[in-house]
């Protein structure tokens, strides 16, 4: 019994002495031009995946998300403040986005990967160690707007986008309308954020 105690003793002594010289020998390369290794990226991502998963699972939306209001404002929000980062359609990301790692995703099939209540919380709390910030100090309300939007995203084209956009405008629905771009409907155009608008930068 002794034998097997010092022997997992010494392992134990060992891990963390080759943890600490991990550490602070500075060998991991955290510039993000350096993609992460595999391992750690995978591990990563699944820490990141249950997390918000578990987290959000008691999380309920306010009624409806179809309803064309909240629709509307979620697209005022996104194209002031997610945009730039995340790209929308007919319009791709600023270059500040590809210069982040991981690179900020394409919303497009958010609605698809994770649920209303997991798309909620992952705007409203933000993600450590990313780009993607928390936006709790624009309210659940918008941010739920935010949701129904994103629901809407996988079937506009930028045709849509932009009538959603204008029609938000017409409304005088959301905030910071005067200035607020549309992207031009061209594939590849980029959209150029209002002097008012924060950069969402990722991760999410």
């Amino acid at each position: 019994m002794r034998q097997i105690i010092a022997t997992m003793a010494a392992i134990a002594l060992l891990g963390l002495l080759g943890g600490a010289a991990f550490v602070y020998t500075g060998v991991y390369d955290v510039g993000a031009d350096e993609k992460h290794w595999g391992i750690t990226y995978r591990l990563i991502e699944k820490v990141r995946m249950q997390s918000i998963r578990a987290h959000a699972a008691d999380i309920h939306a306010p009624g409806s998300l179809d309803d064309q209001d909240r629709v509307l404002a979620g697209a005022v929000h996104f194209a002031t403040h997610c945009a730039i980062c995340h790209s929308a359609p007919g319009a791709e990301a600023e270059d500040l986005a590809k210069g982040m790692y991981p690179e900020p995703p394409a919303l497009t099939d958010a609605a698809r990967d994770w649920k209303p209540r997991e798309l909620f919380w992952i705007v409203k709390h933000g993600i450590k160690m990313s780009g993607m910030p928390s936006w709790a100090d624009h309210g659940d309300d918008q941010l739920w707007n935010s949701v129904a939007f994103l629901k809407k995203l996988p079937t506009l084209t930028a045709e849509d986008y932009n009538r959603l956009v204008a029609a938000a405008k017409a409304k005088g629905i959301g905030h910071q309308m005067n200035d607020m771009p549309m992207n031009g409907g061209d594939q590849g155009t980029k959209t150029t954020p209002n002097a008012g608008a924060e950069g969402l930068g990722h991760q999410h």
